[in-house]
């Protein structure tokens, strides 16, 4: 006999604690679970341990809306960010809601019985499970395995190659060449954090990203708590913060040589001529890729004062004790750090069907950034690529509990966002306006993107939680059934 359960949540990281809360809080006449197939809660912020692993949003629009980030500190360790998590998780009592080691193997929906069919590996023990309605808070990389380049000769190199998804327990790095290729969140985050510690640090990247320093402590906001509540500080900051990263996003893409002089002249001023700008003058604009942050400009300061180094070049082939560059140059490594991005990957891996048929993410698209067109009674929670993950998060959970809600006060079974094949364009969800290389590999498993809303994916907090607050459920796209009745066989039927 298979389990069942109301609604679904799959994944315990940010993603899935969020919409739990929200689920809990504006439609508590759902019953819900969460399967995270891991021992742990917390997603990205657990499963990477590498030195210094931080967020890359400030804390005040990266938590959540319903709950304020207490602490100063503009940027959290991963360690503070699950800290915080559990403190949501024990406030809100969803302890009992979340079911460890329970990965689903396969999902299928069942258009007769109204139902997702799950096959479930519980911690080795195959279980069936049935449920009315899946929200799918996965993210969209694979958390077994990272994204590796094939390096020429890369079998060559006799010293440690690691993958910060896959970071060494107490690995020993004090006195020795680390080389990190990479110039993305996690290599500026790995160098000054490795030299600090005593590591000979090299970061070696085929091409310049734009980094912004940003203060380690916000000031305003510790002096805001001193002099009003808790919740009306971490608001106004929030809401001050959220208009900051819009702006420099709608700035980029309004005046790019202007921001760009800008963002230069201030890397500029870090380095104080120690370094070569060349390793910091990207041939892209701002935000065609994600722009990266740094804490009391801790990156520029170990390459000035001589901690760690840089180079900019491509690698021609790898040796024994190291690699060869196109240029020639020879950097020697103790430890190879690959932090060369992630491995994509939609639903968790999870077989999806529907009657059995295999679901093409690719081929459909995003029903208000919320709902995969086509599939019955399944949401997907994918976050901001230019701005905080979790402002999306809030305003989709959000909108889903109405939803939900709705279908229950008008004894209505499933929802389907029906799709517009005229609406669609060949751009993904993720859109054509970032060139990083995580996109253009996502290409192959993202929905597309829409040409008109409500299919088209805005990037914008301000538009989606002001279509999503005020969204009618009535809106001729939306497609809504009651529960089919079963009805006895005719004495025609039991005949034959």
């Amino acid at each position: 006999m298979a389990q069942h359960i109301n609604t679904l949540i799959i994944g315990a990281g940010i993603s899935g604690i969020g919409t739990a809360v929200h689920l809990q809080n504006d439609a508590p006449q759902r019953d819900f679970l969460i399967f995270e197939r891991r021992d742990r809660i917390g997603g990205t912020w657990s499963l990477f341990q590498y030195p210094g692993i931080r967020s890359d949003s400030d804390m005040s629009t990266f938590g959540f809306e319903f709950k304020p980030w207490r602490k100063a500190s503009v940027l959290a360790d991963g360690a503070a960010i699950c800290e915080y998590l559990q403190e949501t998780i024990d406030e809100n009592r969803l302890n009992q809601k979340i079911k460890f080691k329970h990965a689903i193997v396969s999902a299928n929906w069942n258009s007769e019985a109204q139902l997702w069919e799950l096959n479930v590996d519980n911690n080795g023990k195959a279980e069936q499970w049935t449920a009315n309605f899946v929200v799918s808070c996965t993210g969209y990389y694979n958390y077994a395995n990272g994204f590796q380049p094939d390096f020429p000769q890369a079998d060559r190199f006799k010293g440690q190659f690691i993958h910060p998804q896959h970071w060494p327990e107490n690995l020993d790095f004090v006195g020795k060449k680390v080389l990190i290729i990479g110039s993305g969140a996690t290599a500026i985050t790995l160098v000054p954090a490795m030299a600090k510690q005593g590591a000979i640090v090299t970061m070696l990247q085929r091409s310049p990203t734009y980094i912004a320093t940003v203060p380690s402590v916000d000031m305003v906001y510790k002096t805001m708590q001193k002099f009003m509540s808790e919740d009306r500080a971490y608001q106004l900051t929030r809401k001050r913060n959220i208009a900051v990263q819009r702006g420099i996003y709608a700035f980029a893409k309004a005046q790019p040589k202007l921001l760009r002089k800008l963002l230069l002249a201030g890397v500029k001023q870090q380095l104080k001529g120690k370094v070569d700008m060349k390793h910091f003058t990207p041939t892209y604009n701002p935000w065609d890729q994600r722009l990266c942050v740094v804490p009391d400009g801790d990156l520029f300061k170990v390459l000035r004062e001589g901690q760690a180094f840089i180079e900019t070049d491509h690698i021609d082939h790898f040796e024994e004790n190291g690699v060869v560059l196109k240029s020639g140059k020879k950097i020697e490594a103790d430890i190879v750090v690959s932090a060369t991005g992630l491995e994509i990957q939609l639903l968790g891996g999870i077989d999806a069907t529907m009657d059995g048929v295999k679901i093409n993410t690719r081929e459909a698209m995003m029903y208000k950034g919320a709902m995969i067109s086509d599939i019955p009674n399944f949401a997907l929670i994918i976050g901001y690529t230019n701005a905080s993950w979790t402002l999306k998060v809030d305003v989709v959970a959000d909108y889903l509990a109405r939803l939900l809600t709705h279908m229950d006060q008008n004894q209505l079974a499933t929802v389907i966002a029906q799709g517009d094949p005229s609406a669609k364009s060949n751009d993904s969800l993720m859109g054509s306006s970032l060139t990083s290389g995580y996109i253009k590999r996502a290409d192959q498993i993202m929905p597309r993107q829409g040409t008109k809303s409500p299919w088209k994916n805005e990037a914008s907090y301000y538009a989606d939680r002001d279509a999503l607050k005020n969204a009618r459920f009535d809106d001729g796209i939306l497609s809504f059934a009651k529960k089919l009745v079963a009805t006895k066989p005719t004495a025609k039927k039991l005949a034959s």
